[in-house]
């Protein structure tokens, strides 16, 4: 999974959010104040103070700035308010709808929530904008497969594996794919090359003892 990981990485963009876009208004002093907000936001956040890491944020809110919006989202989602993650993710998204990482920031909360639906159509959001992103190609067959839509989870664990053919984990689930949609020869192939991956993985073992 670690090559899929090559891809946006979410909590990277947030512990080094920029401002540069915030508001054409803000004077010197004001770029001072939010900077310092930011910078103590990420400090209560690394002390696992999640509650004072949006507070910080919050008394210089502008319902105007994609990047309050983002930030309030990931750290409310930290401490387990998932609802208002929601609705500031949400914000963030309707600021900016071709910014893929506030769509998979809210699939963190949104998860939590149990709302599966809204995942799956961020995802396929996610993938208008940007094909090829691996990490959210996986999550999405992950999600079909789970659900037992094999059919689909095959077109995107296959996705993946073309262009990460030695990635573990994608690997793996296109061979459990397989395996379930009854392609056994296919299932085969790919569990023996999962073992090149991972020699004497218990999963890749399994899968070939049940088609023997």
């Amino acid at each position: 999974m670690e090559n899929l990981k090559k891809g946006i990485s979410h909590a990277a963009v947030l512990m080094t959010v920029t401002l540069f876009l915030i508001s054409g208004t803000l004077t010197a002093q004001d770029y001072k104040l939010l900077q310092q907000a930011f910078k103590d936001s990420y400090t209560y956040e690394n002390n696992g103070e999640y509650t004072r890491a949006a507070e910080v944020i919050r008394k210089h809110y502008d319902e105007s700035s994609y990047e309050i919006n983002l930030r309030l989202g990931w750290v409310l989602y930290k401490a387990g308010q998932f609802t208002e993650s929601s609705s500031y993710y949400q914000r963030a998204i309707n600021l900016k709808p071709y910014a893929i990482e506030a769509r998979l920031g809210l699939t963190y909360p949104a998860t939590s929530l149990g709302q599966n639906e809204l995942v799956k159509n961020q995802y396929i959001e996610i993938l208008k904008i940007a094909p090829e992103y691996t990490l959210v190609n996986y999550k999405l067959g992950l999600l079909y497969y789970q659900r037992e839509d094999y059919a689909n989870a095959l077109k995107y664990f296959e996705k993946v594996v073309n262009l990460f053919p030695f990635d573990y984990d994608s690997v793996l689930m296109f061979a459990w794919t397989q395996f379930r949609l009854g392609k056994l020869r296919e299932a085969k192939v790919l569990f023996n090359k999962v073992l090149l991956i991972s020699p004497n993985d218990k999963s890749a073992l399994e899968g070939i003892s049940l088609i023997k």
